[in-house]
């Protein structure tokens, strides 16, 4: 397994795209491997989100801006299959921002926590096809969502009421 995860990075880091070419760029001021820059800073960033102060902080950061840049450069796309891709990371993002709010006062506690929350949002977000926002949609949110769709759809309708007619309402007072 160990061998097989060395060939990905292998072959990843010798793809041309934004890490690489930053890399390639580092590599050549410094003289340093890329896969030992790579190495680096992976194990430089787990080390932090261990022990470091605002890791919650780092592992946010993470889970947003690469797919906030990449779902930028989707809309901008012609290609509209990125676009679907990228709006079901952030469904899926924010189906864990919620139930992660709710559970965070336990989980905070667990040592390897934003260690776990940052694998698990490179999951999400992995260029594969089996990544887990493709996954955790199709298996958990999908099913969910299909079986209560109408009573979401009344509620949010009736909401949707009540919010205009307290704003007719304030907008008459006024």
């Amino acid at each position: 397994m160990f061998a097989k995860l060395k060939e990905r990075a292998e072959r990843f880091l010798n793809e041309k795209n934004l890490v690489t070419d930053i890399l390639g760029k580092i590599e050549e001021k410094t003289g340093i491997k890329k896969r030992y820059l790579a190495a680096g800073t992976v194990s430089v960033t787990g080390l932090y989100l261990i022990f470091g102060y605002g890791a919650s902080l780092l592992c946010n950061l993470i889970g947003f801006m690469y797919p906030a840049y990449f779902s930028i450069k989707a809309i901008e796309s012609e290609n509209k299959d990125d676009d679907t891709k990228w709006l079901t990371y952030w469904v899926v993002y924010g189906v864990f921002s919620v139930g992660e709010f709710f559970s965070d006062i336990f989980l905070y506690w667990c040592p390897f926590y934003y260690v776990a929350k940052c694998l698990f949002l490179l999951w999400c977000m992995a260029p594969v096809s089996w990544n887990g926002s493709q996954v955790l949609y199709k298996r958990v949110v999908r099913p969910f969502f299909l079986k209560h769709e109408a009573t979401v759809d009344s509620v949010v309708s009736d909401l949707s009421g009540k919010a205009m007619t307290a704003a007719e309402s304030v907008t008459r007072e006024a």
